[in-house]
């Protein structure tokens, strides 16, 4: 059996996303182990998804150090620490900084709820209602220095329908975040995630379905 991909989970609130990674890992649909839970906020609900599942978790307060380069330094200490290959920020509120990016080259991902490069940042649904998007949905990327600006592993769209609010739009998001980012994680651990430039190549590649969508759907005349 190969070894399994072995996840420090970095959250900061309830966690539903460290949820649909403990699920595909207790049910082996992904080769894959959370080793470490860690979050900045005590009273963050992904602490207690870890404590239910068995699984190690730490609050680490950023609180508690001077600096984003002081607190990262002790992510790196407890993640490496664990021996983990594979960092994955699960609804993670903090910028971070190169003290970890260069200690985990490449091998930090993170989920935004939004079809980057649009609407990079926060309050991304809201943001999608306002501009009048027919479109949105969630980008799972390696991060980068940047904010939501690494490259692309892979994305999910779903329609913004007329009468969404941002809580509606925000809703049927997370339902795709919670299929993709677990399928991410397995083209990682199958070694299949190659970055030419700005480009994740997955090798061999899956095949996109030839079609288009479209919303609100085209009435062709006389059909």
């Amino acid at each position: 059996m190969a070894q399994k991909v072995r996840i420090g989970a970095l959250a900061s609130g309830g966690g539903t996303n460290l949820q649909a990674i403990i699920d595909r890992c207790l049910d082996h649909s992904i080769d894959a182990e959370i080793v470490l839970v860690i979050s900045n906020n005590p009273e963050a609900g992904a602490l207690e998804r870890a404590r239910q599942a068995g699984l190690p978790c730490r609050c680490i307060n950023h609180r508690d150090y001077e600096s984003r380069e002081s607190y990262d330094q002790a992510l790196v200490d407890a993640l490496q620490e664990a021996h983990v290959d594979l960092v994955v920020l699960a609804g993670f509120m903090r910028l971070i900084t190169p003290v970890l990016l260069d200690a985990f080259p490449v091998r930090i991902m993170n989920i935004h709820p939004a079809l980057l490069p649009a609407f990079p940042g926060l309050h991304v649904q809201r943001k999608a209602i306002e501009y009048g998007a027919r479109f949105s949905g969630c980008t799972v990327h390696f991060v980068d220095n940047g904010v939501d600006t690494g490259p692309i592993i892979i994305q999910a769209v779903v329609p913004v329908l007329d009468d969404d609010t941002e809580a509606t739009l925000a809703a049927r998001i997370l339902k795709q975040e919670h299929r993709i980012y677990p399928q991410a994680i397995q083209l990682f651990a199958q070694g299949r995630l190659h970055i030419e430039g700005r480009r994740v190549r997955i090798l061999p590649p899956l095949t996109p379905p030839d079609s288009a969508l479209t919303n609100p759907s085209v009435e062709v005349p006389g059909t």
